[in-house]
């Protein structure tokens, strides 16, 4: 029986949460590679919230995926054929190869991986884009100086819990605000942050004024919405705001919801700040080679959400969206 190459396409774009009518499940021909192509064998996918964005027909900083495209995402495989001569047979590769067993690729964008340094997976987390993500968004946005409060929403998920990892490191105190007790005790006793509030069963604007008594410095958002206006109702004299994600707002059907509290940012002469990861392409190298050192210190460790299979896609990266991973959310492919 000949094997097949399973894919997840784009069939329509959705209108608030992505349905079973928004994705096509296709077994198509595994290719093979022309002059300068390379096939690789993908072996896990990375599930991230920016992936709701890139279905909307809408301008932003990456072209979205089209109707009838292989959905993009992030992957870490090896390479079964090669006629490319940078790449050989055998070798590890991360880049956006999608939500497919098997693809074709020029080279562009993609990177040789050292498994023997780290497993697979932590290219597509801590070494991947979520933490590129976290480590440039606090250091270069963030900018947090020891003694300094940073609180993080989002905190138990792949970029928010190295964001407090590396605020600690940096000598700061560290609130995280995440969904559940269970995640909530995780960031004290497994990550060091020294206060978590539970979004689900407290108040958050109650908690905030007793978790952090001399104001917020640094906010690393990743939820937006009701959180963002509570966290500016605590910040301090020139706080540095820095815009990661709005996962609270991706699935809306009406418009985004922006911070009545706005005037905050005036009155304390704060800064707002969006981040894109890839605006720090080139200085990879020197992040991962930190935090690789911060996981072999023991500084830094790393959680992991790996659901198995390929066809469980729509409904795993629902996840993201219902507070249900617990970790780096990470679609591992089966045969």
């Amino acid at each position: 029986m000949t094997q097949l190459n399973k894919q997840w396409k784009l069939k329509a774009r959705p209108i608030g949460e992505p349905s079973a009518d928004t994705w096509d499940y296709v077994e198509a021909e595994i290719p093979s590679p022309a002059d300068g192509q390379i096939l690789v064998k993908v072996q896990y996918v990375s599930l991230d919230p920016a992936m709701r964005g890139w279905l909307n027909d809408a301008k932003s900083y990456i072209e979205p995926v089209q109707i009838g495209d292989v959905m993009r995402a992030g992957t870490v495989g090896q390479v079964i054929q090669s006629k490319h001569d940078a790449f050989a047979v055998g070798d590890f590769v991360v880049g956006h190869n999608g939500v497919q067993q098997y693809a074709l690729s020029d080279g562009k964008g993609m990177h040789k991986v050292d498994p023997k340094l780290a497993p697979l997976s932590y290219y597509l987390g801590v070494l991947g884009m979520p933490g590129m993500t976290g480590y440039f968004g606090l250091l270069k946005s963030g900018e947090p100086k020891s003694g300094e409060t940073v609180v993080i929403s989002g905190a138990a998920g792949a970029v928010g819990g190295l964001v407090g990892q590396i605020a600690k490191i940096k000598g700061c105190t560290v609130v995280g605000i995440a969904g559940g007790k269970e995640k909530c005790q995780f960031l004290i006793d497994e990550l060091g942050f020294d206060a978590a509030i539970d979004y689900k069963n407290e108040n958050v604007r109650k908690a905030l004024k007793q978790t952090c008594p001399k104001g917020v410095d640094v906010f690393f958002d990743n939820v937006g919405g009701d959180i963002l206006d509570d966290v500016l109702t605590r910040i301090n004299f020139k706080a540095r705001i820095v815009i990661c994600g709005a996962i609270s707002q991706y699935n809306n059907t009406r418009p985004v919801k922006g911070p009545s509290n706005y005037l905050s940012l005036l009155v304390n002469r704060a800064r707002m700040e969006g981040i894109v990861v890839f605006d720090n392409a080139k200085e990879y190298p020197v992040a991962m080679q930190e935090i690789g050192g911060w996981i072999k210190s023991g500084q830094m460790k790393a959680k992991e959400h790996i659901v198995e299979g390929i066809e469980t896609f729509p409904d795993t990266l629902m996840m993201l969206f219902k507070g249900q991973n617990f970790g780096k959310l990470i679609l591992k492919v089966g045969e």
